[in-house]
């Protein structure tokens, strides 16, 4: 039974807190701006984005280096 408990406490990195990628809502709070501001920002291809569905997700290393250099 120690066993099995010590492989549940184990941290898979899929599950890690640190998030590799941010929605438009993020996007939209990080910068307080509007949602139509956000999708401009991400049409002009200023940080790497990809379409799941019919979400956007962008690269949270992409956006922040964008942010950091602007």
């Amino acid at each position: 039974m120690a066993e099995l408990n010590a492989r549940n406490t184990e941290k898979t990195p899929a599950f890690d807190s640190e998030k590799r990628a941010y929605s438009v809502d993020d996007i939209m709070e990080i910068l307080d701006i509007s949602r139509s501001s956000a999708y401009i920002l991400i049409k002009k291809n200023l940080f790497r984005s990809v379409k799941i569905g019919n979400q956007l997700r962008i690269s949270k290393a992409s956006f922040d280096k964008w942010l950091d250099n602007g």
